[in-house]
């Protein structure tokens, strides 16, 4: 695991956890981070973590249209 430091402006008013919480949360947004990898990189379970995502405006389903469109095809040729 890398390790990062940063200076943040005390005139930001950010705690470590918040800074961590910012970071992961775009991380997994963008798909550089798994949500088991982000939630750990931030520090919580995943179930925290994914509750928290929606005050960062960030989706806990994280497809494309088209990979959508693609499970909808797989669910109907597999549904009874």
């Amino acid at each position: 695991m890398k390790t990062l430091t940063i200076n943040i402006p005390n005139t930001a008013d950010i705690d470590d956890k918040e800074a961590k919480m910012a970071l992961a949360s775009k991380l997994y947004e963008r798909g550089r981070l798994t949500l088991g990898q982000a939630a750990e990189l931030a520090g919580y379970s995943k179930e925290t973590f994914m509750e928290l995502l929606a005050e960062y405006n960030v989706s806990v389903i994280n497809y494309s249209p088209e990979e959508l469109d693609e499970d909808i095809d797989n669910a109907r040729r597999h549904s009874l």
